[in-house]
């Protein structure tokens, strides 16, 4: 009976320390969360991983630090340091997922984190991932569109320049041989980056920088057909795209005054 009493404490004290390690870290989390707000990444860091190490099991904590860490690292910038920044961020997002694989906020930050390292392949993969997980998605959407330009354009341009054209030079390329290669080889990154526009517009209509990467792709797909009246035709349904950005622009901005009244409005604290 004793021998009983004593397994019985002994399990109370452990439950109970469990349950002090539990509140403790979401003490720290609050601390880290506070911290963060006040843009004290370094400090947030460290609070969410002593909100980690208090309880393993917190997938909260993890996330947080994944997305302190991601908010210190600085897209451009060429540094061990920055480097070491993402990976960390990376590899938290990671384990996050191996709690929940269906979290979007993980998923949508590693696409993010490639997308800003111009990682174009690996964005395009973990965009694919957020997609299937969640399928209406728009930033996702609009995310891989953007990759398709950004795997085309320095290709185009570089194109253009050797062949003596510049920006404002009508088309279509003149060099057959240099328009095929070009048609061969990114005429389907092009049209795979409007669908997935496309896409992005059936979910939000008035998501008009989709609109805008919609006009640059047609405008630049058009030096890849063959006769002047097929190039014309292009760039027609290019600038009708600058124009419904630009009325979807004015008819957001028209709907944002009237929330808020317009004008200049007194300070009544």
């Amino acid at each position: 009976m004793r021998n009983l009493t004593l397994i019985l404490a002994v399990a109370a004290l452990a439950i109970l320390g469990t349950s002090c390690q539990k509140l403790q870290s979401r003490d720290q989390l609050n601390k880290g969360a506070q911290a963060f707000r006040n843009a004290q990444y370094a400090e947030a860091v460290e609070h969410f991983k002593t909100a980690v190490e208090l309880d393993p099991t917190f997938p909260v904590a993890r996330l947080y630090l994944a997305t302190a860490y991601m908010q210190q690292y600085i897209p451009g910038a060429e540094s061990p340091e920055n480097a070491q920044m993402a990976k960390a961020a990376y590899d938290n997002f990671l384990k996050v997922l191996e709690q929940d694989p269906k979290n979007t906020v993980a998923i949508a930050s590693i696409a993010s984190l490639y997308l800003n390292q111009k990682k174009w392949d690996d964005a395009q993969q973990w965009y694919e991932k957020l997609i299937a997980v969640d399928p209406n998605n728009a930033d996702a959407y609009y995310s891989m569109g953007f990759i398709a330009w950004s795997k085309w354009y320095p290709i185009y341009g570089m194109a253009r320049a050797d062949l003596g054209m510049k920006q404002d030079d009508p088309g279509p390329l003149k060099d057959k041989k240099v328009k095929a290669e070009l048609k061969e080889k990114y005429l389907p990154v092009i049209n795979a980056g409007l669908q997935a526009l496309d896409k992005t517009l059936q979910i939000n209509p008035e998501y008009e920088d989709a609109m805008s990467y919609k006009n640059l792709l047609i405008r630049e797909r058009a030096d890849l057909v063959d006769t002047k009246d097929e190039y014309e035709k292009e760039v027609k349904e290019a600038d009708s795209w600058v124009q419904k950005a630009l009325e979807t622009k004015k008819v957001k901005a028209e709907r944002k005054e009237k929330k808020t009244g317009g004008g200049i409005v007194a300070d009544t604290k």
